[in-house]
């Protein structure tokens, strides 16, 4: 969370609607260095972006990087239409407002690319661009159906992709991962992005490694004074917050609002940079590729050698691309 990781650069606000955010706030070094909005995924907080947050600071870029409702500093609502895209795209407005941003460059990784997203889609003119890490850019009314992703992935690739749903949709999934958090987490920052797609994909796989308090080596990337903070972050809060992003997706809490987007919307509305992780054996590199040219026409795909954490595994490539497409969207302004 915030005020765990980033003491000195942690903020707190109650926003107007009552709920309160936690977050990460750095100002620009100059009038020309553009702020990024970070927004981070499951099981995650502000803290996976730390090499971005001080990366980004150290070349005199702004930052703004929330811990997303669920997680962290920020509000836990049990409540799943809490968890609308439409209502937490205005959070993150009313954070920029607040913090004097009238246009930033956005970079979601996980389910902060569906927030990132719909973000593009209802306030596009908040945003350079959008820069999509591990999933690509997801176009609105999409449906959530579990066991149709499943049986389709299974077809094209050989193994059902998003089996773990399954699970994270149940009402004993949080108390799950919070009685072993530390399967919870080597499952889920793996050392080998080969243990995806043996126990974490396939359906019952995943409960079957957390319930068993299976542990795995720690990642080299996500060294042991880190996993501890990690650790004392989701302690403090839980899995009850960040599992509701899926119990939400899959019950269709964004439907409504997003039957009301024309047609002609539905295409990523901002330039966007797809950064492709190609040993992610759940956001395959390959099907996300395939999806990005499809709704990001006009968009650029780069390809990473890493695992589902790219931001992580790989952060001097990462940020430097994110500099990079900065100078360029700015730029066509």
């Amino acid at each position: 969370m915030a005020s765990t990781a980033f003491p000195s650069l942690a903020k707190k606000v109650q926003l107007s609607d009552g709920t309160t955010y936690g977050y990460v706030a750095v100002p620009p070094s100059t009038p020309d260095h553009v702020s990024f909005l970070l927004l981070h995924g499951y099981p995650s907080s502000s803290y996976d972006w730390r090499h971005q947050i001080t990366g980004l600071q150290k070349a005199g870029y702004g930052v703004i990087a929330p811990d997303l409702l669920g997680y962290g500093d920020t509000d836990k609502p049990i409540d799943l239409k809490a968890y609308r895209n439409k209502t937490m795209s205005k959070h993150i407005i009313e954070i920029l407002d607040r913090e004097g941003i009238d246009k930033a460059v956005m970079v979601g990784h996980d389910w902060g690319v569906g927030l990132a997203s719909r973000l593009a889609t209802y306030h596009r003119d908040r945003f350079y661009g959008l820069v999509t890490i591990a999933v690509a850019y997801i176009a609105p009314g999409n449906t959530w159906d579990v066991d149709s992703i499943c049986e389709t992935t299974k077809n094209i690739v050989g193994y059902e992709t998003f089996g773990y749903w399954k699970w994270h949709n149940t009402a004993e999934a949080a108390q799950d991962c919070n009685d072993h958090p530390a399967s919870v987490f080597t499952l889920l920052y793996p050392h080998d992005p080969l243990l995806w797609k043996s126990d974490f994909a396939p359906t019952g796989k995943a409960a079957e490694f957390v319930r068993s308090g299976r542990i795995a080596p720690l990642p080299s990337w996500f060294p042991l004074d880190e996993y501890t903070i990690h650790d004392r972050i989701f302690s403090k809060g839980g899995y009850a917050g960040p599992m509701s992003w899926y119990k939400a997706a899959i019950a269709g809490v964004d439907a409504e609002d997003e039957a009301a987007i024309p047609k002609e919307d539905r295409l990523c509305p901002v330039p966007n940079l797809f950064l492709a992780a190609k040993q992610d054996h759940v956001c395959r590199a390959d099907l996300q590729s395939i999806s990005s040219r499809e709704v990001a026409p006009n968009g650029r795909i780069e390809e990473v050698d890493t695992g589902h954490w790219v931001q992580l595994e790989e952060p001097e490539v990462v940020n430097r691309l994110l500099v990079e497409f900065a100078v360029e969207v700015k730029g066509k302004e």
